[in-house]
């Protein structure tokens, strides 16, 4: 060991430990003799400066959340928190009085800019901290945590002692999105910091919260820190950001569309890339405001907490069931209208004649239908119950149908990552309990259950795991913490079994059908209804008011990319508008730059069908100019009235306007003649009420099938016009 060198690393350190001291000692004495502070240069006696230490905490800065294209769901926004000082030696830099003096006359100032607040409990708070000899105080509920335009406003005022402390809040720039999945995050007063209270926010709480530092600092009265006091201790490490696989785009289009849904109790609509299982959409209603979470309908959240008897949705794995065991008659036919039966000498479930007394309640088709002698694939596509009653009993037996519910993951957790589930029941052990699971009753099922078992019809037979987490990224080490991909889960069909279901479901859509008022001019789609009655548990026995009533999309038709499941629950399961799901499958095609027809065969042409447009003005212009600013757009433009100019006009200028639809235009035409309304939906009847000041009678929901005045006819404003929409 060279000693010389040793002791000369000692001395060194001596050295610096001397002058530190000597550095702190003359801080000291420096004050104690001149009564200013070294470093800021405040006279230490000033009413302002406070003699305390303060330890605090820095909080770490909360990660953000975002879409899949990184536009901005959730982040830390600055905030700030009235204070009042009541230090009778404060004056502002005029030498005036700045305390609070008056409690009532402050509180009441403050009602002007604070509504929420409670002007008397804001006085006692002022009353109570002068009569304890407070020198400053906070002053409650709605005072906390403002916006900046509010704390401005206020301070513009000038109201005597009324300042402003710094604060952080967590805001949400388009809520309400996604709100019962998001959830929210808020300040908690117990823990001094934002935590996450509901959803994603509190699921996803350790990657988004960060670790807090600590400092110290010496503070004046009004909260200003003495400079050169401040000491950091433990530097604050800011939370990870997250980034969802939703679009805010196409989210925005299916929140509004839930709004549209009427009279329902519930309402969902989820959308999801088939062939990965990303969630591109995710809603539920009633919703709330995540910026202000007072009132919150339901703390379930719809798609994964609640669990539903889905109805006639449910069939088309009764027909997967029976084509991948290899015992679907195809092209045969069976009875329709009601099922009766009972138990065989073997124990087996018989069918008997009608009117045969069993002990077993009679199965009906839905609404007392009879459709006489169908094949099973009309079967589908009318959504007999009877056709899965026969598929159960004289063809898939007992072990192999409750094998592929199974297979298919119903009533299992779906594990989507950071997402609270719930499993449902699996409920077949009785023979009606058995017959009625196969339609959509007697056992109960979560919508992402459902969601992820479709994809391994649409996905050739590959089932994939839903999941809405892309990816968790740390800004400041410029790493992804945890990436998340696509997962298949199980693979419970054929490719070929899982073809043949597809085909099946195209008859669904065809005219006539119950799948038929949900087509979209342009989409080549599959799809699948359904009717569901929701057991009620405190009488006991199903709900004779509401029911569910939902439809499960998918295109194009011959090789699903995009599939969407809109559903609500309503006392209206008759005649409820289709238009929702319309809307937002046609949003989430083009969303996803997915054609909606067909691909074409191999060495045909296969032209673009669906694209957006911004609509031009063209109020004031000439129908020569229309045609050349129309020209390439592929929408459908009505004219309205026999002139030469346009004076009005729908959709209206900068708004967008996507494949298909139509566009209105009024000219200064006297005229008007009566429009072929076929397939309009009630926008566009709306649209050329509004324009033409000519009323429409209007009976049922969907599109229009029939109106009374033919295509051609001169109408005016004393025209009765009448349509029916189906």
């Amino acid at each position: 060991m060279n000693i010389n060198k040793t002791n000369k690393k000692m001395s060194a350190i001596l050295v610096v430990m001397l002058v530190i001291s000597a550095i702190v000692v003359s801080n000291v004495v420096y004050t104690m003799i001149s009564k200013h502070h070294i470093w800021s240069g405040q006279d230490v006696l000033h009413s302002k400066i406070r003699s305390s230490i303060v330890n605090t905490s820095v909080e770490a800065k909360r990660g953000n959340i975002y879409d899949r294209n990184h536009n901005v769901i959730a982040h830390q926004i600055p905030a700030y928190t009235v204070v009042a000082y009541l230090d009778d030696s404060i004056v502002d830099e005029n030498g005036d009085p700045d305390y609070v003096s008056d409690p009532k006359k402050t509180a009441k100032e403050l009602k002007k800019y604070l509504p929420n607040i409670d002007e008397k409990q804001v006085a006692q708070i002022l009353e109570n901290a002068i009569k304890n000899d407070l020198s400053q105080t906070e002053l409650g509920s709605g005072t906390k945590r403002i916006d900046k335009e509010v704390m401005e406003t206020i301070r513009k005022a000038n109201i005597p002692g009324i300042g402003f402390i710094d604060d952080i809040k967590r805001e949400y720039p388009t809520t309400p999105f996604a709100s019962n999945l998001i959830g929210y995050a808020s300040y908690d007063e117990d823990e001094q910091k934002i935590l996450g209270k509901l959803g994603l926010e509190q699921m996803l709480e350790e990657y988004l919260a960060g670790e807090d530092g600590s400092i110290q600092y010496q503070q004046m009265v009004d909260g200003t820190v003495l400079p050169g006091t401040l000491q950091v201790f433990e530097e604050a490490v800011d939370g990870d950001d997250v980034i969802l696989t939703i679009d805010s785009n196409l989210q925005s289009v299916v929140e509004a569309q839930l709004q549209e849904t009427i009279n329902a109790s519930n309402a969902w609509a989820i959308v999801v890339e088939v062939e990965t299982g990303k969630i591109l959409a995710w809603g539920s209603y009633p919703t709330f405001n995540q910026n202000q979470p007072t009132e919150i309908p339901n703390f379930l959240n719809n798609m994964t907490e609640m669990a539903i008897e889905p109805g006639s949705v449910m069939k088309p794995f009764v027909y997967a069931t029976a084509i991948d065991s290899g015992v679907y008659p195809a092209g045969q036919s069976y009875t329709a209208g009601s099922f009766t039966y009972g138990l065989d000498a073997n124990g087996n479930i018989a069918r008997v004649a009608n009117g045969t007394q069993t002990g077993f309640p009679v199965i009906n088709d839905a609404l007392g239908e009879n459709f006489g002698v169908i094949t099973f694939e009309q079967g589908l596509a009318f959504s007999s119950n009877i056709a899965i009653c026969e598929l159960l009993t004289n063809y898939v037996n007992y072990n192999q149908f409750s094998d592929y519910l199974d297979r298919f993951g119903f009533y299992q957790y779906v594990d989507i990552p950071f997402v609270s589930e719930a499993k449902g029941t699996k409920n077949i052990e009785s023979p009606s309990d058995y017959l009625s699971t196969g339609f959509g009753q007697a056992s109960s099922l979560t919508i992402l259950q459902l969601v992820q078992a479709y994809t391994a019809i649409f996905n050739d037979g590959k089932m994939m795991r839903p999941y809405v987490v892309d990816e968790i990224y740390n800004i400041e080490s410029d790493h992804v913490v945890k990436k998340f991909e696509p997962e298949v889960v199980g693979e419970p069909i054929s490719a070929e079994t899982a073809a043949k279901v597809r085909e099946l479901m195209r008859g669904v859509m065809a005219p006539g059908a119950t799948g038929d008022k949900f087509n979209v001019d342009g989409i080549e789609m599959i799809g699948k209804t359904g009717t569901g009655e929701i057991y009620n548990e405190k009488t006991g026995g199903y709900d004779k008011t509401n029911y569910t009533s939902s439809a499960m999309l998918a295109a194009p038709a011959n090789d699903p990319k995009i599939m969407v499941y809109w559903g609500m629950q309503s006392s209206n399961y008759l005649d409820y508008s289709p238009s929702p799901a319309q809307t937002i499958m046609q949003a989430a095609l083009i969303a996803n730059a997915v054609s909606g027809a067909n691909p074409q065969p191999s060495g045909e042409s296969e032209e673009p069908t669906w694209s957006t447009y911004t609509m031009p003005s063209l109020i004031n212009h000439s129908i020569e100019y229309v045609n050349s600013q129309m020209e390439g757009k592929n929408v459908n433009i009505v004219m309205i009235g026999d002139g030469n100019t346009i004076v009005d006009q729908f959709a209206k200028e900068g708004s967008t306007v996507y494949s298909y639809d139509r566009v209105f235009l009024k000219t200064n035409g006297e005229n008007i003649t009566m429009p072929d309304m076929t397939n309009w939906t009630r926008k566009d009847i709306t649209a050329f009420w509004q324009l033409s000041g000519i009323g429409i009678q209007t009976s049922g929901y969907g599109k229009v099938t029939t109106q009374n005045i033919p295509p051609g006819e001169s109408i005016n404003t004393s025209s009765d016009i009448q349509v029916v929409l189906e």
